[in-house]
């Protein structure tokens, strides 16, 4: 019963996927609409003082270990500090999206950075999952997970 369940639900996914796709060849691909979007700033607020960020101008390792161009500036009512990167490099049109695709977007590592950057001066380390999820076999929607996992720092808002 279980078999027949997990079947269903990925054949529903999997139709869901296709239906989507279908829908969506007919639209301008995100890329095209903005061809600057690979050169736009990304930022993060960190709940520290300036002085605490970069002490004597050192950034922070996560965003010393990328190739990025970085500023600084004070939060607006004495909340800390924003923290903005950009990639030094300019991916437009097809190649960004396909470099995001394969996961060689430049920006892809400047997001982690930045979460990472964010995590280690609030709480004094990057904060990870306690434990990896593991099931007795492997399973497509195991697989489906174990690759979001994987992935989640690159991506959604910072």
């Amino acid at each position: 019963m279980k078999r027949l369940v997990a079947g269903a639900a990925a054949l529903a996914a999997a139709g869901l996927g296709v239906a989507r796709w279908a829908a969506a060849r007919g639209r301008v691909p995100a890329a095209a609409k903005d061809p600057l979007e690979s050169s736009r700033w990304l930022g993060v607020t960190v709940n520290r003082p300036p002085d605490e960020v970069a002490p004597a101008g050192h950034l922070p390792e996560p965003l010393a270990q990328v190739d990025a161009e970085v500023r600084m500036n004070r939060a607006p009512g004495d909340r800390g500090t924003e923290i903005y990167a950009r990639p030094r490099e300019h991916r437009a049109g097809a190649d960004g999206v396909l470099a995001r695709l394969r996961g060689e977007d430049p920006r892809t590592e400047i997001r982690t950075a930045l979460r990472e950057t964010k995590s280690l001066l609030e709480t004094g380390d990057v904060l990870r999952s306690d434990e990896e999820i593991a099931t007795t076999r492997p399973t497509l929607p195991g697989k489906v997970l174990d690759m979001a996992l994987g992935r989640a720092s690159e991506g959604g808002r910072l």
